[in-house]
């Protein structure tokens, strides 16, 4: 897991994949910003106050408000945009260290589209289900317990099928469940670091690429 975790990050800092990183983390910026200003724009519209202080302090508290949201809330969100480019990593991936091996098969956009989609959803209402055990200090634990076993899930079924059938895929997953599971818990523990947690989901699509190789047997060209 470890030489995984390195060859995930040499092919995540490389040159090749700038391009990709950059529209991934423009396309969650930009919906943050569209948002923070549609939510100050309903306010300034919709809201009433009778001091002019008031309202830039509210303002203010709901800018900082969806800041903090932003912080907490990278990781699903840029699962969503990320979709658009897990074939593209990890095509990128098997093209760079397994150019002995045959080549994968992408899925489609509204394929890619949709897994992103309900990935991204899927981590989101783990995130609220789990916030109240926060207040308990458990949260955190439980959080990461839960986001390995969905990144180690989602992550490794995408970099099989690119080679094999789905129930097949999920098949290889079954069989290999602990490791998968073991393996989950660097992603997710990656997602409670701001701005880290930004590059999770392309980390995560290089690392199970990996993973994925080692447990089919294959190593490294």
């Amino acid at each position: 897991m470890l030489n995984a975790a390195l060859l995930a990050l040499r092919d995540v800092l490389s040159p090749e994949f700038r391009s990709i990183l950059w529209k991934a983390l423009g396309l969650t910026v930009l919906l943050f910003v569209a948002l923070l200003l549609a939510v100050e724009g309903a306010i300034s519209l919709f809201a009433s106050f009778p001091w002019p202080w008031l309202e830039t302090l509210v303002a203010w508290v709901t800018g900082l408000g969806l800041f903090a949201a932003f912080l907490l809330l990278m990781a699903p969100v840029t699962a969503i945009f990320a979709g658009l480019f897990l074939d593209d990593v990890a095509e990128l991936v098997e093209r760079r260290d397994y150019p002995q091996d045959p080549p994968g098969r992408p899925a489609d956009f509204l394929a890619s589209l949709i897994t992103g989609i309900e990935f991204g959803l899927l981590m989101l209402g783990v995130f609220l289900l789990v916030l109240p055990l926060w207040l308990l200090a458990i949260g955190p634990a439980v959080m990461v317990m839960a986001n390995a076993y969905l990144m180690g899930r989602e992550f490794f079924v995408m970099a099989a099928m690119r080679h094999m059938s789905a129930r097949e895929a999920r098949a290889l997953r079954k069989a290999h469940a602990g490791q998968v599971f073991a393996a989950g818990l660097l992603p997710a523990l990656l997602t409670h670091v701001p701005f880290v947690n930004l590059f999770v989901p392309l980390f995560a699509t290089a690392y199970f690429v990996h993973i994925y190789k080692a447990v089919a047997g294959r190593r490294p060209g």
